[in-house]
């Protein structure tokens, strides 16, 4: 079957539920293609290929007796290397822990197995899920070419599920990380609300900063994941009761009766020529599709970001406190700079802080009394690279326009789904974010499919 490797999550699963194909030749067939190709890319950290064929059988098993599990049933997903698996190590990106086996698998893990999904292994990040990789762990490439950044820190889960090397991952954002890796490589991810997806079993960056999400090559696709992880986990009293709706049924509403905020300053005025031309070809792809544009004016997000990594280092700090500044020979220089910070920040400066962020999401909040989505930039430059993200903590335009747009929306807990919009000249990814009220998922993600169903962005694939 030609180019088995890039058919959607939901197409694999319905061929495998349908028996027209096996997860296991699915499985092997993938297993295969990571045997191939990730000697260069770098996306996996640990392969599970022996529990991953296993896992195939008995999907396989199970559907030939009529049992069927949901849309993910034999399908090959992976995970962030921070999601605990008591069968294969956790090593959250940290050489100290790269033997670590956890007791027991996450809740998210639970049910990705509850319903019948193939993980096919551990994916590589950024060390703690901070911004850089640890200095003796190869950091993954980018399959639209070596000289892009592959965003961080869930850099290998973009890598792998741009490059068919599973149909769709888990990723983590605390600043931007599920959005920076699907703008990089031409994915489509959402960050949830915060506490919609369970957090037991998942190492800390910054707790209450710290989103569980899918990324995948298409909403729908992520939609279905979401699905799969989303609710109430009494192992996480931080966790959500709100009911889970049924994404994939809702999807499909359109957004003709859809209001759309946009603050044109903050969207288009701040961000490169090809970012600008590819967000204003998405707003008038989605005014043609019946959308209203509303005028609105944005809170201070640059504040936002220049808070960020002072909360984010507390949180780091204390997430740490075992074996920082105790074993600090471990640690690479980038991590070690946030702890660093963390311990320097006052009680007086903290609750500072925490009042402004509170600020934050009443104004974030109050937007949605207006409109249903905000349209948003995935950052301010299309195309960046290793070379170019060298210079982030030194270059306060840089920094700026990369977290402008992203840390404000951990800090207030909305949820935003990232998605492709266009490409550079040099064949870059082009990504932008629709943002929902607190637990409007369904929202953003009827926005989405409602695009790519007459978009073609999210179907373009690197070539390898």
């Amino acid at each position: 079957m030609n180019n088995l490797h890039y058919k959607s999550l939901l197409e694999i699963g319905r061929l495998i539920q349908s028996r027209e194909i096996t997860s296991v030749e699915v499985t092997t067939a993938l297993l295969a293609r990571i045997d191939t190709l990730d000697k260069t890319l770098h996306s996996y950290f640990h392969l599970m290929r022996e529990s991953a064929l296993k896992q195939a059988a008995e999907a396989d098993s199970e559907i030939a007796s009529g049992t069927l599990r949901g849309p993910l049933h034999g399908v090959p997903i992976a995970l962030k290397d921070l999601i605990w698996t008591k069968d294969a190590p956790t090593s959250h990106g940290m050489i100290i822990h790269k033997d670590h086996y956890p007791a027991e698998d996450s809740t998210v893990v639970e049910r990705f197995r509850a319903a019948g999904a193939v993980i096919m292994g551990k994916l590589t990040q950024t060390e703690s899920a901070f911004a850089d990789h640890h200095p003796e762990i190869t950091r993954p490439t980018n399959p639209w070419g070596s000289a892009l950044w592959t965003g961080v820190s869930s850099s290998g889960s973009g890598v792998a599920t741009a490059a068919g090397l599973c149909y769709g991952a888990i990723g983590t954002d605390t600043g931007g990380s599920i959005r920076f890796p699907s703008n990089a490589n031409g994915l489509t991810g959402i960050k949830p609300t915060w506490s919609r997806v369970t957090r037991h079993g998942a190492c800390e960056l910054a707790a209450s900063l710290d989103h569980i999400g899918p990324m995948a090559r298409s909403a729908a696709d992520a939609a279905a994941m979401l699905q799969a992880i989303a609710g109430r986990d009494e192992k996480d009293p931080t966790s959500s009761s709100e009911p889970v709706p049924d994404y994939l049924a809702l999807m499909t509403r359109g957004v003709s009766k859809l209001r759309i905020g946009l603050d044109k300053a903050w969207s288009l005025d701040q961000v490169d020529d090809d970012t600008r031309a590819a967000l204003q070809s998405a707003i008038a792809t989605l005014s043609e599709l019946g959308a209203t544009f509303v005028d609105i004016t944005m809170p201070d997000t640059e504040q936002a970001a220049a808070e960020w990594s002072a909360l984010c280092a507390v949180e780091t700090a204390l997430a740490h406190e075992d074996t920082y500044p105790a074993q600090k020979e471990k640690y690479g220089p980038g991590l070690a700079g946030l702890l660093d910070l963390g311990h320097q920040v006052t009680a007086l400066e903290y609750q500072r802080l925490l009042l402004s962020r509170a600020a934050l999401r009443g104004d974030i909040s109050a937007l949605f009394s207006k409109v249903d989505l905000v349209l948003a930039p995935a950052t301010a430059f299309a195309g960046l690279t290793w070379d170019t993200m060298t210079r982030f903590g030194t270059n306060q335009a840089l920094f700026n326009g990369v977290l402008r747009y992203t840390s404000a929306f951990d800090a207030s807990g909305h949820p935003t789904i990232t998605l492709p919009c266009g490409m550079t000249a040099a064949g870059a990814p082009i990504g932008f974010q629709l943002v929902a009220a607190h637990f409007a998922e369904a929202t953003m993600i009827q926005g989405a499919w409602a695009y790519q169903q007459v978009t073609d962005w999210h179907k373009k694939h690197p070539a390898l």
